[in-house]
């Protein structure tokens, strides 16, 4: 079976925009693992723009599945991340001004940087994640670094409008999964995948794990969060 990581930061979101106490990302995640998902995403912003520290903690409580937190590699986040000890640590790449995150990380031109954090939570006992693009010269400065996953961003493929486009960076997706699959490196893929377009990407078989929020959240507006769940994790393992 394939796994289903599910961000919850966009319940957050919600909360965040009246600045309130509800929706809490909180109570949703017993409802999550229930449902079927195997870890539940958080991604703790610089500018706390969806979830707070109080979030975190308190998921750290009660999660019982997988905790993944997505986090720049900042000496702040990396101080977090280390009295939390998330089951998993995504480094991501973060502007203030951005709406999501775009791209991934430059870890080729950055190894001596990335090598130090990923020794401090390796220390910690901490399995750490990179988020990268579809590029093989970054999955192999993966490897290089110490990194035990790579999540493959799929952001382009998401994002294609054309047919040729979408075959273009699906195969991007596909070279660059087979040169992690090589090095022995876990595999997931997420951002911006959706119950429409996911289909493709389930069929590269080494990808192991998909991180999902944004799809699955706004799903559960029309349907409720467990039935959102269940479907995205029916659509990732429709064709075993």
């Amino acid at each position: 079976m394939k796994k289903l990581g599910v961000n919850i930061d966009h319940i957050a979101t919600v909360r965040q925009a009246r600045k309130t106490f509800e929706p809490d990302p909180v109570s949703a995640i017993s409802i999550i693992e229930l449902a079927g998902a195997d870890s539940i995403v958080m991604h703790l912003r610089e500018d706390r723009r969806h979830t707070q520290d109080r979030d975190l903690e308190l998921a750290r409580k009660i999660v019982k599945t997988k905790l993944n937190l997505e986090m720049a590699p900042t000496q702040e986040m990396i101080k977090i991340a280390l009295d939390v000890k998330p089951d998993i640590v995504t480094l991501v790449p973060e502007r203030r001004e951005e709406l999501t995150t775009e791209g991934g990380l430059e870890v080729a031109l950055n190894m001596e940087s990335f090598k130090k954090y990923i020794r401090l939570f390796h220390d910690a006992d901490i399995t750490v994640s990179l988020f990268i693009d579809p590029d093989i010269d970054q999955i192999k400065a993966a490897h290089r670094v110490g990194a035990d996953i790579v999540e493959i961003s799929t952001a382009r493929y998401s994002e294609s409008k054309t047919k040729k486009e979408i075959e273009t960076n699906l195969q991007q997706i596909i070279n660059a999964v087979i040169t992690a699959d090589k090095l022995k490196l876990g595999i997931s893929a997420g951002h911006g995948l959706t119950y429409i377009n996911i289909e493709p990407i389930t069929k590269i078989d080494a990808i192991t794990e998909y991180n999902i929020g944004h799809s699955i959240i706004a799903r559960a507006i029309f349907t409720g969060i467990a039935n959102a769940v269940k479907e995205m994790k029916d659509k990732i393992n429709a064709r075993l």
